[in-house]
């Protein structure tokens, strides 16, 4: 035969078969594979409805950012808010009733979390002595109202770190729209917390990186712009940093977007106020020339500061990605309704100019470059900060990903786009069927054991290196994977 020939025959004849394997799995299959996924992460893997982020996979080792026991649930992504989120997702796509039963569990599990502060901390204790030490709303069933914080040693702390508040208040939301506003618990808990989030924002516009009293919630000089300090310590000094302006891990980013989410949900202009004065606190913090980017915490000065002992006074390659992101978004979603949102794209070409000229060899960005000089900054494994990167801790990403190229063609297409096609935020498309997400759905059913558990390679860091803990159920995992399958499900037929 014609070499050709065969290549071609032996195409049509693998392409026939791929199809075949996509297509064998039936919808009834798949929700069943869904329901039983949900019903054992509901049953076996839930505490009170919440989620840590590892269990080892016969589920008696659990863990957040360290080991944690049964009464123990975590926030942070991908943790108690990302799942209900995964559950709203779920059922927006296929409709199934338990999905949004799950997620009600989920946002009760977060209710009974919630502090008199009006955000989350970073885990929800639900055993009798644990839960005596935070100062939670719901602690004797009765929610107390903004201003009655006690002074007491409870804990009281919101933290904006990481998305945690941010997150759990996003998913309160979105539950919330979902239900039509009806369910008055939910409802209540989600105004309860974004009208603290506004009583903690800095006269300034900017957010801090946590906070438990409204009293700190104050900034000298709503105006003053970002300037470099004459001098800054080259030693850690172990100084708090928790009320500093705080750009580390996109806490003022996603508190903004949550904002615009808010104010575009409830139609309350109390949060697109909230979110304006954080994205003018995006331009203030913008350092000037030669180095026109941002630093990830800021003093009431408005000078870079230490935070952690590894992260200095510094530009950042980092969060700065993040802001040029957000303050795009800002410009996106509000050109169409104000004049002078332009403001907002001001700052991006020339931090998009300045983040260009300073890539490393390698076409990454550092996650520190050195006041006025722009060199890269490092740490070696004792924590001496270094120009050289041969040392590095391993905890810790020094070198960061650029997404320069892509941050250009936003701003390319922003700038070139007519004010009335911007606005409102993109809505879920419905999916279509194709031959791709067939063949990942296949793959999920296959891996999916008799439980209703994915079980996979890993390990639990907190737990030694026994054998069991080789293998871990991830909530990351399962909340993707029950996204695949809703969407395969809800979606129409393949052309």
């Amino acid at each position: 035969m014609n070499p050709s020939l065969f290549r071609f025959y032996l195409i049509l004849f693998v392409s026939h078969f791929c199809l075949f394997t996509c297509q064998a799995q039936e919808p009834t299959e798949v929700r069943e594979a869904l329901g039983r996924a949900v019903n054992f992460f509901r049953t076996r893997v839930a505490n009170r409805g919440g989620y840590v982020y590892q269990y080892s996979s016969d589920l008696s080792k659990r863990e957040g950012e360290g080991a944690v026991g049964p009464d123990t649930i975590w926030i942070q992504p991908p943790a108690t808010p990302a799942v209900g989120r995964a559950y709203l997702t779920a059922y927006q796509y296929c409709h199934d009733p338990f999905l949004i039963d799950a997620a009600k569990e989920v946002a009760q599990a977060l209710i009974w979390g919630q502090l008199e502060s009006g955000g989350w901390d970073n885990q929800i204790e639900f055993s009798s002595d644990e839960r005596s030490k935070y100062r939670y709303r719901n602690h004797a069933g009765l929610p107390v109202q903004i201003g009655e914080q006690s002074n007491d040693k409870k804990r009281n702390t919101t933290t904006f770190d990481d998305n945690k508040s941010q997150s759990a208040c996003r998913f309160l939301m979105n539950l919330d729209q979902s239900l039509a506003f009806e369910d008055d618990a939910i409802h209540e808990a989600v105004m309860y917390a974004l009208n603290a989030f506004c009583k903690a924002q800095y006269a300034n516009g900017a957010w801090p990186q946590r906070y438990t009293h409204f009293t700190s919630a104050k900034s000298k000089g709503t105006s003053l712009r970002a300037s470099f300090p004459k001098d800054w310590p080259r030693k850690y000094p172990a100084e708090k940093y928790g009320e500093y302006y705080t750009l580390n891990d996109q806490s003022i980013c996603d508190t903004i977007m949550l904002m615009l989410d808010a104010w575009f949900i409830y139609e309350d202009p109390r949060y697109l106020t909230a979110a304006r004065r954080g994205g003018d606190f995006l331009i203030l913090a913008q350092l000037p020339e030669p180095q026109p980017g941002w630093a990830q915490q800021y003093d009431q000065k408005m000078h870079p500061v230490w935070a952690r002992k590894f992260e200095p006074p510094a530009v950042t390659g980092g969060e700065s990605q993040a802001v040029i992101e957000t303050l795009m978004t800002l410009y996106r979603r509000l050109a169409i309704h104000r004049e002078d949102v332009v403001k907002y794209l001001r700052p991006v070409k020339p931090a998009l100019d300045y983040y260009r000229r300073s890539l490393l060899p390698n076409g990454k960005l550092a996650r520190f470059y050195e006041l006025e000089t722009n060199r890269p900054l490092f740490f070696d494994r004792d924590y001496n900060l270094t120009y050289e990167d041969d040392d590095l801790p391993t905890h810790y990403s020094f070198i960061v990903s650029s997404k320069i190229d892509r941050l250009q063609r936003q701003y390319d297409e922003l700038i070139s786009t007519p004010v009335e096609k911007l606005g409102k935020p993109a809505t879920m498309k419905a999916p279509r069927r194709s031959s791709a997400s067939s063949r990942k759905v296949k793959q999920i059913l296959d891996q999916i054991d008799s439980r209703g558990a994915w079980v996979e390679k890993g390990r639990l860091k907190y737990h030694g290196s026994d054998d069991d803990t080789a293998k871990v159920i991830s909530t990351k995992t399962f909340s993707e994977n029950i996204i695949s399958l809703a969407e395969w499900l809800g979606s129409s037929e393949q052309d």
